[in-house]
């Protein structure tokens, strides 16, 4: 099931983890699994649980099959959340996602991509044709 939002103005465009035609499951409660940043320059504030990544971000989640490019992300470990900024680009499954500024929620294993007010987000979703026949006009 594709969660999609209308493009426009400050819109969100959702997108499911599921509806990107994955077989991965949630990671059960208490299941540890690695998430790699590389980047420029890195900080981590003990106090608020924020990891900021700047420069030449590339982020790497093998258990949800998500690689990204962006020029910031910052991980909020006690939300639970990553928010990428700066020419965004997410590949999952072979499934892709360009925006300004893309939030992954990991536990919803959701993303919510917005791009500045005159683009528009692209989202390009590998669909598998089941035994369909090809029709010429």
């Amino acid at each position: 099931m594709l969660k999609w939002a209308k493009v426009g103005l400050m819109t969100p465009v959702i997108l499911g983890c599921y509806g990107l035609g994955l077989s991965s499951l949630p990671l059960a409660q208490g299941q540890v699994r690695s998430l790699t940043l590389r980047a420029d320059i890195q900080q981590a504030n003990a106090k608020t649980g924020v990891v900021t990544a700047s420069g030449n971000v590339q982020l790497s989640y093998p258990a949800r099959q998500i690689q990204a490019t962006s020029s910031q992300a910052q991980y909020y470990s006690r939300e639970r959340r990553i928010v990428l900024s700066g020419n965004v680009y997410v590949l999952q499954a072979g499934n892709s996602l360009r925006a300004e500024t893309i939030t992954y929620l990991i536990d919803e294993g959701r993303f919510v991509a917005v791009n500045d007010p005159n683009t528009q987000v692209e989202a390009v979703i590998v669909i598998e044709d089941q035994d369909v026949p090809i029709v010429d006009n």
